[in-house]
Parts: C-alpha cells; sequence; structure tokens
C-alpha cells in the first residue's frame, strides 16, 4: 500500500540532514529513504545501508539499465545518486511514510514521480555568507570543493519556487518546529 512521501532538498550545508533527522526521531511513521551513491564514504561515521547504499560505478551503472532506480543523476563529476524503487517499497510495506533527504534535482524529480503524495520542502539559509560559513565549520571542505559547492548552491536556489514549500533555516529550533508542522499538517 503506497504512502506518503515527505522531501527534503537543499544546498549542501543548509541543515536539512539534522532537519530529516529530527524529523526520524520524533516521528516513528517515518522511514527514511537510503539513497545509492558512487562516492567515497566520509570516514568512519558513514556504513552501507544507513547512510547509503555505497555502489560502485558499474554496479550502480547496472541498476539503471535494469530500471531499478525512481531517479538518478551525476551530482558532481563521477559521483552519482540515486533512488531506488525498492527502498520507497520497503517503507511502505511497512506502513510508514517515507521520508528523503536528496539534492534539489533529485527533489524535484521525486516529486513530479510521486504528485500529489509527496510534500516537496526546500530548506535555505538565510545567506550565502552563512551556507560559506558552515561548509567552513564542518571541517571537510578543501578551498576548491567549497568554491564548487558554493557556485551550485546558487544554482540550486534558482529552483526553490518549484517546492510546495522554502524553509528558512535561520534558526535551527525554529525550523525543526516549521518541519513538523508541516510534516503535522500533509498527513
Amino acid at each position: 500500500m503506497a504512502g506518503k512521501a515527505l522531501i527534503f532538498s537543499a544546498p549542501s550545508g543548509s541543515g536539512k540532514t539534522t532537519i530529516v533527522k529530527h524529523l526520524l526521531e520524533s516521528n516513528p511513521s517515518l522511514g527514511f529513504s537510503i539513497s545509492a551513491s558512487t562516492r567515497d564514504r566520509r570516514g568512519r561515521t558513514e556504513s552501507h545501508g544507513k547512510d547509503y547504499y555505497f555502489l560502485t560505478p558499474e554496479e550502480f551503472k547496472h541498476k539503471i539499465d535494469a530500471d531499478e532506480f525512481i531517479e538518478w543523476e551525476e551530482v558532481y563529476a563521477g559521483n552519482f545518486y540515486g533512488t531506488l524503487k525498492s527502498e520507497i517499497d520497503r517503507i511502505w510495506a511497512a506502513g510508514k511514510d517515507v521520508i528523503f533527504d536528496v539534492d534539489v534535482k533529485g527533489g524535484l524529480n521525486l516529486k513530479k514521480y510521486f504528485g500529489d503524495r509527496a510534500l516537496a520542502i526546500f530548506v535555505k539559509v538565510p545567506s550565502i555568507e552563512v551556507l560559506k560559513a558552515r561548509l567552513n565549520d564542518r571541517g571537510t571542505e578543501t578551498e576548491e570543493s567549497l568554491s564548487r559547492r558554493l557556485f551550485k548552491a546558487n544554482f540550486e536556489m534558482s529552483f526553490q519556487d518549484q517546492f510546495d514549500v522554502v524553509l528558512v533555516n535561520e534558526h535551527l529550533d525554529t525550523s525543526l518546529a516549521e518541519a513538523q508542522r508541516l510534516y503535522d499538517n500533509f498527513r
């Protein structure tokens, strides 16, 4: 039986993952859609089948050819991300609504796929300067990767009006409460 889909998209560093994790902890009715990716794991903190399904480029391309994705794309050169159909089946079979933490293009593709069964939320920060500071605070970015992420963020923000809701993540507690309110109203 098909449930609902809650889609969170944002430029990297906007806080969407923090919001999604909070909603998952607060709502047993939600199940997290684990994306597939060809990118390397970040240190020892990420694990296969929990944070991502880490696939080789060959495995990913095989799944594309087998039509196993709802949506997929090459987000950065050589790094593919996608949503497996089997993930949605797994979550809906458990009687839960699915929640996504995906990039902007993926979010728009998911909204198109699910239609009225989805609420697409674009999370943004008050300014590019705030985003730059947040990315720097992670301590994971090189000068080159930071520049690439900021360039992409500027581009991604041009799509915010195509989402159902824009959530400005200036104060985390306020954003968490607003995200919960949006989910409650959507359910």
